[in-house]
């Protein structure tokens, strides 16, 4: 319940004063176009990744794996996208940092070791689809 509260309470009031404080920097009409290009330039990065990503997919299932590293940069991509087509300075910094390979990788390796860790500990279950 607290990081719901943090997230959906703290997270845009921060926003919010960025926003400002660089609108008082750079004025109004250019923090505005920061924000609509910021996601235009993001949502595209972030579609050009997610088809690279889908055909890793691909390709792990064609030869039989289970797209486990594809499905989790999948999942982070998607993340990205939401995070920059929210106005603001740290969810598009967040989403930047998610759609660049060499930053996503170790974001990645720590959701991963995060994920392990909760299976482990019972904390979550994960089973496949047939079973």
């Amino acid at each position: 319940m607290g990081k719901l509260l943090l997230l959906f309470t703290v997270t845009p009031l921060v926003e919010l004063y960025l926003l400002i404080r660089i609108g008082g920097w750079i004025g109004a009409l250019p923090t505005v176009l920061l924000v609509l290009v910021t996601g235009f330039v993001g949502a595209y990065l972030a579609r050009m990744q997610g088809f690279q990503v889908w055909m890793r997919i691909q390709r792990e299932i064609g030869a039989g794996r289970f797209p486990a590293t594809p499905l989790l940069d999948a999942l982070l991509l998607f993340a990205a996208g939401l995070l920059l087509i929210t106005p603001g300075i740290m969810t598009d910094v967040l989403g930047f940092l998610l759609i660049f390979p060499a930053t996503r990788v170790p974001i990645r390796n720590w959701v991963a070791r995060k994920l392990h860790r909760m299976m482990d500990s019972g904390t979550i279950e994960i089973r496949g689809f047939m079973e």
